[in-house]
């Protein structure tokens, strides 16, 4: 498998970001963080790499033992150090003339600026996600696009890739090892370890039986606007403590939530946002799990437009209060550049899309299909097969 010798979609714009800066890359458990780090790390003339959660190197990190001349510095983990912002600054600013640092973790990074001793201007950040159609199909090299102007489109991923996907998820165990009997022990090992140490070590959590009744809640609910209150009464707890839970699982890239667009040109859900599993392959049923997919997709999608290119991409849905939806919308700057619905198979157009695409002025609006092969234009909405829509993202 290609994939397995491929640099991944990040590797060449962290490699270009590191003459400048430090650069902390977040993601999911077992997304590849540590692979990619390591390949950079095998590909400078020298350099250093250090866990945290290994106790050797923790002392090392503490006692900032580092090779003489100029370096790559990898650090993994090092936020479960509750003062590893405020120490890694005073080291960059100490050795910036030599070390370069590449920090990766399995918690948000970016949220730790908010308080305290501030990297702010010190660094970049980016979040890695799993395997995509289009990181598949391109073998680690981003498309080309013009932000704003229509995707470039081409047949370059397979019905094979996308099965795949829709199959094992975008993680790299499971999805190389394409082994259903992998992906079932991959799944509960991962989630026993998420947790038991991610969780444990990150965040303060009382009843952790209950945020755990809640992620097996939650493959249920994928695709559909996720209601607080019904969650609440289910589990049984205070409203203060549901959105806490979901907070965490946020932050630790279990789940991520998109909000309902709103507008003065229609008549929209204020609240309701809609959750997804960064790993898909949890969720049952296939409707949901491809959206889940597909929405996955755009998410990495806009991380890379806003983390590589600086560029304030949003993802949402479209929802009025007279049920018309639409599964997604990309926006660049609050101003609607294209709207996807997901669909199993062919069929007509949804009049949704063409609905909200008059209302909000949205450039391209796009239905996309797990099984089919046609591609045409009707309403003025694109039907197109999933796997040549995906293809053209990242």
């Amino acid at each position: 498998n290609k994939c397995m010798t491929e640099p991944r979609y990040l590797e060449a714009s962290i490699r270009e970001d590191l003459a400048e800066k430090m650069v902390l890359v977040a993601g999911p458990r077992q997304v590849g963080k540590t692979t990619l780090a390591q390949r950079i790390l095998a590909a400078s003339e020298a350099g250093v790499y250090r866990n945290w959660d290994n106790r050797h190197d923790r002392r090392e990190i503490r006692a900032a033992l580092w090779p003489g001349g100029e370096a790559l510095v990898v650090l993994d983990e090092l936020h479960k150090w509750r003062s590893w912002k405020g120490w890694l600054k005073g080291e960059f600013d100490k050795h910036r003339g030599r070390l370069r640092f590449l920090v990766t973790g399995s918690a948000r990074l970016d949220v730790y600026r908010r308080g305290g001793d501030s990297l702010q201007g010190r660094y970049h950040h980016y979040r890695l996600h799993p395997f995509s159609c289009g990181e598949v199909a391109a073998g680690g090299r981003p498309a080309a696009r013009v932000v704003g102007e229509e995707l470039r489109f081409s047949a370059r991923a397979s019905n094979e890739a996308l099965r795949a996907l829709m199959k094992f998820g975008g993680f790299p165990e499971p999805f190389l090892a394409q082994s259903s009997r992998t992906l079932l022990r991959w799944q509960k090992e991962r989630l026993d370890r998420f947790f038991r140490e991610d969780v444990r070590d990150l965040e303060s959590i009382r009843d952790l039986s209950s945020l755990q009744l809640l992620a097996e809640l939650l493959p249920e609910r994928v695709a559909s606007p996720l209601s607080l209150n019904a969650l609440r009464e289910d589990l049984e707890t205070s409203h203060r403590a549901l959105t806490h839970w979901m907070e965490v699982l946020e932050r630790l890239y279990h789940v991520f939530r998109i909000r309902p667009l709103t507008s003065p040109n229609v008549r929209a859900l204020r609240k309701m946002p809609k959750a997804y599993l960064w790993d898909w392959s949890l969720v049952p049923a296939p409707g949901p799990r491809f959206e889940n997919l597909v929405g996955a997709h755009l998410l990495k999608f806009c991380h890379f437009l806003q983390d590589r290119e600086g560029v304030s991409a949003d993802l949402r849905y479209l929802r009025d209060r007279a049920g018309r939806e639409v599964d997604f919308l990309v926006t660049i700057g609050r101003k609607p550049w294209f709207a996807v619905e997901a669909k199993l198979a062919e069929a007509s157009i949804d009049p949704a899309l063409v609905y909200f695409r008059d209302r909000l002025g949205i450039p391209w609006t796009y239905q996309v299909m797990l099984e089919g092969d046609r591609d045409f234009v009707q309403d003025g909405v694109r039907c197109m097969p999933a796997r040549k829509f995906l293809s053209a993202l990242v």
